[in-house]
């Protein structure tokens, strides 16, 4: 199934009636099908459920999402919906994802410490330095600033369009949440609770006397982690894979994305994009409600 995300749904229903021939993958059923589809709406954001005869290549896929991503619009492709009246769950990475900046810039940004910050973070980028030594090498730049430094960040975080949207409704469907962040746990309890979080895991800052040494405290939250966690609350609520979302934003989300029977990029970075299926562009985050039956 395909799931075309836009704020005009006729407009582009008319479009693709009128091209589907010079897409040589679609058949005429497929055709006779988007004719047909339902479009579901939530505010200005619409999904045509477009149910089409065969699963598409990737290159095919790229194909449809290109001549969609010039009307600003989504496109997703599912094996099936998710059951409302079965267990779900919703796993997300924090940073960029679900709030619009990296914890650890900001950090260092009010430590006035950005510029070396982000000279590590480059070495990383550049294949110099892994995760794990880059986040340690970061942390170091943090040494003696008071721990009440979060409380006066925090406030100054910002959510992506259409989060506390999607955090109510998954709340209101009683769908479990998780969140798995490379960042730090003084920020993602301080969130689990004013959304309602089911559970989080994050790197621990290392304190002393009111201050954060400089070090992580513990295992360090890598991808590897992030795709354990998934699993370990999967298992243990016996939730179907099939009924498992993801969604991240970073390469480092990939193999948590690859194991949820749905894995979603949002504001996807291109590392990412290589790497999955299915990402979004331009639609707010709580099109992802869409994806319940």
């Amino acid at each position: 199934m395909l799931l075309i995300l836009t704020q005009n749904p006729e407009e582009i229903r008319k479009e693709l009636l009128l091209e589907t021939g010079s897409f040589d993958f679609l058949s005429q059923d497929d055709n006779l099908s988007l004719s047909s589809a339902r479009i579901r709406t939530t505010g200005s954001w619409n999904c045509i459920e477009w149910k089409i005869s065969k699963k598409l290549e990737p290159k095919e896929l790229m194909e449809l999402r290109e001549k969609f991503a010039k009307k600003n619009s989504d496109l997703l492709q599912v094996d099936r919906l998710l059951d409302s009246k079965k267990k779900s769950l919703f796993a997300f990475d924090m940073d960029s994802t679900l709030i619009q900046q990296e914890v650890i810039d900001e950090l260092a940004r009010l430590a006035g410490v950005y510029d070396q910050v982000a000279s590590v973070t480059k070495e990383a980028m550049e294949g110099n330095l892994d995760f794990h030594e880059a986040l340690k090498k970061r942390c170091l730049y943090l040494k003696g600033l008071p721990t009440s430094i979060f409380e006066e960040l925090y406030p100054n975080l910002t959510l992506n369009v259409g989060v506390e949207k999607l955090l109510l409704g998954l709340n209101e469907k009683e769908s479990r949440t998780a969140v798995f962040s490379g960042g730090f746990t003084d920020i993602l309890e301080t969130f689990q609770k004013e959304h309602r979080i089911g559970e989080v895991r994050a790197n621990v800052l290392e304190k002393e006397n009111g201050v954060l040494t400089g070090f992580v405290s513990g295992e360090i939250v890598d991808k590897i982690k992030k795709c354990k966690f998934l699993k370990e609350i999967r298992d243990r609520e016996k939730i179907d894979s099939s009924q498992v979302v993801a969604v991240g934003d970073g390469a480092n989300d990939a193999l948590m994305l690859n194991e949820a029977g749905i894995g979603i990029g949002f504001h996807a970075k291109d590392g990412l994009k290589k790497l999955i299926t299915n990402w979004v562009d331009f639609a707010p985050m709580d099109v992802l409600l869409f994806l319940f039956s």
